[in-house]
């Protein structure tokens, strides 16, 4: 408990421990896809899962701590493949604390559709609106969808990062989901609520032409989710 307690980012590590197995008991990823990230600002420093490891056989000590450049400054284990992932979008999004990267199934099928990567997630329901950032309507998809990149390289995190830019989703093409906000809560809820629409999408098209909302829809919800929920 002693060693526990001194222990670099602690909080910040039993997060990930906490999200990671979340990802799993949520539905959003099988086995041991995905990753989740909080970052401590004021330190410079962010937690991020290991790479490949069982979410319910990873503990605090099995964490990986890096710096924003990418070094590793402490941790025994390595850290996630999508480390750049994350720690590009720390670095130019200062309304981000948090990322959570799924492979959830419904997001992860529309990613993997060429009408998705043309023209991302449609506004089917309010609950898009979650990905935006800024209280009033976005320009273009609520949630954008990026070609296909290797996984692990830094063409798709530099992609992921464009494709978020004013928001806190993208769709990663043939790949899944990335998520992010301000806390951990907030990126995982993100996630959530997106699998949510893109699963009503989905069925959707299976039994006609989907009903769109108007611009006007979304930026009424926008408005809306500034003021939801019991504030931070």
């Amino acid at each position: 408990m002693a060693f526990l307690d001194g222990m670099l980012l602690l909080e910040e590590r039993r997060a990930v421990v906490e999200y990671g197995q979340r990802l799993l008991t949520h539905g959003l990823t099988r086995g041991t896809g995905g990753n989740v990230s909080v970052l401590n600002r004021g330190r410079g420093l962010l937690a991020i899962s290991p790479s490949g490891m069982d979410y319910f056989e990873t503990s605090p000590e099995d964490v990986a701590v890096l710096d924003l450049e990418g070094r590793v400054v402490d941790g025994k284990r390595k850290p996630s493949s999508e480390a750049d992932m994350h720690r590009m979008l720390y670095n130019g999004r200062p309304d981000v604390a948090a990322v959570v990267h799924t492979h959830s199934p419904f997001a992860t099928a529309l990613a993997c559709t060429r009408e998705a990567q043309a023209n991302g997630l449609p506004p089917i329901h309010y609950l898009a609106a979650l990905a935006g950032t800024a209280g009033k309507p976005l320009e273009g998809p609520y949630v954008r969808c990026i070609p296909y990149y290797p996984f692990g390289t830094e063409l798709l995190a530099q992609a992921a990062r464009d494709g978020m830019e004013g928001r806190f989703a993208v769709l990663l093409g043939n790949h899944g989901l990335l998520a992010a906000g301000p806390d951990i809560h907030y990126a995982f809820n993100v996630a959530e609520e997106l699998e949510f629409v893109c699963e009503l999408y989905c069925r959707a098209r299976t039994m006609g032409t989907p009903e769109l909302l108007s611009d006007e829809d979304m930026g009424v919800a926008m408005e809306r989710f500034q003021g939801y929920g019991q504030g931070r």
